[in-house]
């Protein structure tokens, strides 16, 4: 769905802000590098953020206790999240108030939802070793998540395949806005 942010972004030629979104285990720090690593060719100096790195240690204690974040603490969070463009952030953004909040401060974001089953979701947050989110948590966000609707800036995307069919699903579905 290419939006009004994704034609003004082409008519700028500035390199674009992706944020990479979804629940845990939907593969937005293996899909959001392997992206940032394809468009570098395109837009020099393209980097990735895994935006788990920007949580504060509180937040990390939390989770790795098996309790689910609050707004109040994803705010800060959100907000380290946002910036400037050339970059790719792996970021939930699970509400749209976080997106808005993202994109209040960095209006040119367009986001890339992953979209994989709950139970695939499931499968792969139990599988992923010493990652500080237990799979307990799941289910907080699925209920928080509020996918991408009609009007926000990005696309959806199926998470299946090989992480290379994922990354040109996604760059096919942003390129009209290109």
């Amino acid at each position: 769905m290419p939006s009004a942010t994704l034609q003004r972004m082409s008519a700028a030629h500035v390199p674009p802000r992706l944020v990479v979104m979804g629940p845990s285990g939907s593969g937005k720090s293996v899909v959001g590098e392997a992206l940032a690593e394809r468009l570098v060719a395109r837009f020099p100096g393209m980097a990735f953020v895994d935006s788990d790195d920007l949580h504060p240690a509180a937040n990390v204690e939390k989770m790795r206790s098996g309790v689910p974040l609050d707004d109040d603490d994803r705010w800060p969070w959100l907000r380290l999240a946002a910036g400037d463009a050339g970059l790719v952030v792996a970021c939930s953004a699970l509400r749209r108030s976080y997106r808005d909040a993202i994109r209040t401060a960095c209006p040119s974001a367009v986001f890339v939802e992953l979209v994989v089953p709950a139970h695939d979701l499931g499968e792969r947050v139990r599988d992923r070793p010493g990652h500080f989110m237990p799979a307990a948590l799941l289910a907080s966000q699925l209920e928080a998540l509020e996918p991408l609707a009609e009007g926000e800036p990005g696309v959806r995307v199926d998470n299946v395949g090989p992480v290379e069919d994922v990354v040109s699903r996604a760059i096919a579905a942003l390129e009209p806005g290109w």
